[in-house]
């Protein structure tokens, strides 16, 4: 594999997922460009990973400093043959209750980021006629969720998204594929106590949550040569919980 083919971007680096993600890759010898939404988080990563790899903070929320960061990257790293597009927030509220401000933010963060970063690093792809696309929606995209309807909206937004540019981009040997995890172990399932934990298992047929390697192995293979010919597909980590 040759050095184009060895740099990798990433959004949300700092979560759980994004972490387990930026391991697997960092331990394979890519190049990483990470972003994250604070300057705090940027200098964990930094430290973690060292000098030799790339760390931006973007607030997705602000569509025009995402224009500007992303200009930047697409300039300074033509060379990026693998996007993953990891971040995500969450406003929840019943839709009665939902202020419009929660609405506009998670759709700006979770969806139209994913269209504004697809659409400033694709052309270095297409050029090299080479690239991975991979997107982490979830398992609410299919099943729905009560009070994440904004959350469910972009998420499920997602996959209508990819599936296009799949079928846009193919001829040209790029890939570009969606993960949807079910319950993974991450900070946001330890706040949960035994009753919503229980409650929530009873609804998975392995009777376990998710490890976050479970999705960055995913994401890795769907990055790699042995999956080119899967593109335009939806695959679901969530341990029997939703079958399609």
């Amino acid at each position: 594999m040759n050095d184009f083919k060895k740099k990798i971007f990433i959004t949300g680096a700092s979560g759980g997922i994004g972490t387990a993600i930026c391991d697997k890759f960092f331990k394979n010898n890519y190049t990483l460009v990470l972003t994250s939404s604070s300057q705090e988080k940027k200098n964990i990563l930094k430290e973690k990973y060292g000098k030799d790899n790339y760390y931006y903070t973007i607030n997705l929320s602000d569509s025009n400093q995402l224009q500007e960061s992303m200009k930047e990257i697409s300039n300074t790293h033509k060379d990026i043959s693998i996007i993953v597009n990891n971040a995500g927030i969450t406003e929840d509220n019943l839709i009665f209750r939902l202020k419009y401000e929660q609405w506009t933010k998670v759709i700006q963060t979770n969806l139209e980021s994913n269209y504004l970063i697809i659409q400033s690093l694709l052309p270095n792809m297409i050029s090299k006629r080479y690239g991975k696309i991979i997107g982490i929606s979830s398992v609410v995209a299919t099943t729905g969720n009560p009070g994440q309807s904004n959350y469910v909206a972009s998420k499920s937004g997602m996959i209508g998204l990819y599936k296009s540019i799949a079928l846009e981009v193919a001829k040209r040997n790029i890939n570009v594929n969606i993960v949807s995890p079910g319950f993974i172990k991450t900070s946001m399932t330890d706040k949960l106590n035994e009753n919503q934990k229980n409650n929530i298992l009873s609804k998975i047929p392995m009777d376990k949550f998710g490890n976050p390697e479970d999705v960055a192995n995913l994401v890795y293979f769907l990055s790699s040569n042995e999956s080119s010919y899967v593109t335009g597909q939806n695959f679901n980590v969530n341990g029997g919980m939703l079958m399609v």
